[in-house]
């Protein structure tokens, strides 16, 4: 089984071996929920408004993305790090640990929002209409929440191993499943919705057993150990860390919650409808820039704990600009062809004639987006918690949700206001947190360097 070795070859060479993978394996995630709401959206007499009710879900499901990331991304550095210094034995214990904390956590939250499902989407705005499809939806989903934290929060420590087609053969696992079942339980068995969301559960589960063979097998060289399963030695440091794509995701959540409310009451649920396209939409296009970003992280992390701050350096300029490249092409496209976008997921022509505007304002200002990735990976992967937790609450908390409502109730833009709110946000936000990260850790690692050469003196 090919392996990317870190300690040799150029950056750019490590980059693409994680990265590209990691691109595959996250486009065929995306079709877990995308093929779901493509399948829904496309119900007869009811699609539409089954497409609205199931983006009412997004933020249960964003939680849930949370806590995986969480221990998954968050502990993924470390583990790289101690890989870089040749501790292996806490190498080990960083992946048992967060294999015990995917577990305990999806348990918890299956539980606690499978008692709740109800009075969560009525609190995020639905109405009696909208919890006929999402409650059902929702429970169904539940099920899994354990298969998909085990199966994407243990895939970073899998990648970080240098074992990126692995990552990616998982993830494949699942998807294609999802693509064949899906079809089946909706419309051949007439299942639904509800089909839609037993299909998701049951390509996790064998994603999951995918991921599990391999964490067992010979190849893995960091054994899950199930003696002692209540203990948690690197806990605080990988939750410490964890806090920032943690808190990104649950941002999105309140994002989406206060979104959806203001659309209810400014639009109605049409275009909470709209909003579920464009979120769709932006899952598809920031997908790569995810890849990009999450593939550059092992190598950073690797050699920052190796101490080579030149190759750390290399990595991240390589990383940066690629992104820029790449969010650049996507504006330029998404601009020119706007219902090429919005038509995966609906053929009712009101929705996509309604959706255009809202497209276009809501991706105005994309390319900064790659700032606010490239910037968070960085302080992410060399293990700076307060940075990266401080600019994943800036842009979303303290920017987006409080413009939401002021464009649209205080400024009077209505519906405008909520996909205006993004891309001031994107602008302000993505600069911010890029240039900090330029102005702290590009001094840090000539330091490093300074010291690294003086030491071979």
């Amino acid at each position: 089984m090919k392996k990317v070795d870190f300690d040799n070859g150029t950056i750019t060479k490590n980059i693409i071996q994680t990265a590209l993978p990691m691109l595959a394996a996250q486009m065929i995630s995306l079709l877990y929920n995308i093929v779901d709401r493509i399948y829904i959206g496309r119900i007869e007499g009811c699609g539409t408004q089954a497409l609205g009710a199931i983006g009412l879900c997004f933020p249960v499901v964003i939680l849930i993305g949370g806590f995986t990331n969480m221990f998954g991304l968050g502990g993924a550095p470390l583990f790289s790090i101690e890989l870089g210094k040749n501790e292996r034995i806490k190498a080990g214990q960083v992946l048992n640990t967060a294999f015990r904390l995917e577990v305990s956590a999806g348990i918890i939250l299956m539980i606690l929002c499978e008692l709740t499902a109800p009075e969560i989407l009525s609190a995020f705005g639905a109405t009696a209409d909208e919890l006929y499809f999402s409650v059902p939806y929702i429970r169904i989903y539940l099920i899994g929440t354990i298969f998909i934290m085990v199966s994407t929060g243990m895939n970073p420590y899998i990648n970080a191993q240098g074992y990126a087609t692995v990552g990616m053969k998982s993830v494949m696992v699942g998807a294609v499943s999802n693509i064949v079942l899906d079809p089946i339980f909706i419309f051949v068995l007439g299942l639904g919705v509800n089909g839609a969301a037993a299909a998701t559960v049951i390509s996790q589960f064998l994603s999951m057993v995918f991921v599990m063979k391999f964490l067992l097998g010979p190849e893995n060289a960091f054994k899950i150990v199930f003696r002692d399963p209540f203990t948690f030695p690197f806990a605080k440091e990988i939750i410490s860390l964890g806090l920032s794509p943690f808190v990104m995701q649950c941002t999105n959540a309140i994002v989406s919650v206060a979104c959806n409310s203001v659309l209810m009451k400014t639009g109605g649920a049409l275009y909470v409808s709209v909003m579920t396209i464009i979120s769709s939409v932006r899952q598809i296009l920031d997908t790569p820039i995810m890849a990009i970003t999450e593939g550059a992280s092992p190598t950073i992390s690797y050699n920052y704990g190796a101490g080579r701050p030149e190759r750390v350096q290399n990595a991240i300029i390589i990383m940066a600009s690629a992104a820029i490249l790449y969010t650049c092409l996507m504006w330029v496209f998404i601009e020119a062809f706007p219902l090429l976008f919005i038509k995966i997921f609906s053929d009712d022509m009101v929705l996509q004639q309604l959706a255009r505007k809202p497209l276009h304002l809501y991706f105005f200002a994309f390319v900064f987006q790659a700032l606010q990735y490239s910037g968070q990976t960085v302080f992410k992967a060399l293990n700076k918690k307060k940075q990266a937790i401080f600019f994943s609450l800036f842009r979303k908390v303290i920017m987006v949700v409080p413009l939401t409502y002021l464009l649209s109730y205080a400024f009077g833009l209505g519906t405008d206001g909520v996909f205006i709110a993004e891309p001031i946000s994107n602008v302000v936000g993505g600069l911010a947190c890029f240039i900090t990260m330029a102005a702290t850790v590009i001094p840090e690692l000539k330091r490093m360097d300074t010291r690294c050469q003086a030491r071979f003196r």
